[in-house]
């Protein structure tokens, strides 16, 4: 299909009809596309792999968790075009001490490339995720920033550079 021939509402339609079919094919489960993509290549990634632990995703209304493993470890999945994450809900703001158990014990970022494919799968446990989280004031939440130290103190489960 040459989307350039396609008039912008023809064009505007396909987005539709291209979140149908990814649902149908189970690909997304919502109209987070971003999201939801990123945690069905996680997941294939993970359970394809021998030596990665084999997950299974939860109901996508489950907090902060997005998969859990067979083990019963507790995934929290992000996606990104960027080197900035979503948002964790949930937390306390800073200075103020976390009253709760950890949500999850693993936070997997999945970067994707301009063209939405797969540029790399990292995994951080709940520690290295504490250090590196960072405020967002504005909507009182956390999220990550994919810097080169996050990345060389992540598990690199995936990396289209070194295919």
């Amino acid at each position: 299909m040459n989307f350039s021939e396609l008039s912008d509402s023809e064009l505007i339609e396909c987005y539709g009809k291209w979140l149908e079919e990814l649902k149908k094919r189970k690909i997304i489960r919502t109209n987070n596309a971003i999201g939801d993509i990123g945690e069905f290549l996680a997941v294939n990634y993970y359970n394809n792999h021998s030596g990665l632990p084999k997950m299974q995703l939860v109901m996508s209304s489950s907090a902060n968790i997005d998969a859990v493993s067979k083990a019963g470890e507790r995934y929290s999945i992000k996606t990104t075009t960027t080197n900035t994450t979503g948002v964790f809900y949930g937390f306390n703001p800073p200075g103020k001490k976390e009253n709760h158990e950890r949500p999850f014990e693993y936070v997997i970022i999945v970067l994707l490339n301009k063209d939405y494919s797969l540029k790399q799968i990292l995994e951080l446990d709940y520690s290295t995720f504490l250090k590196f989280k960072k405020w967002q004031s504005r909507m009182e939440t956390w999220y990550l920033t994919v810097t080169k130290k996050l990345i060389n103190e992540s598990k690199i489960i995936y990396d289209k550079n070194s295919k």
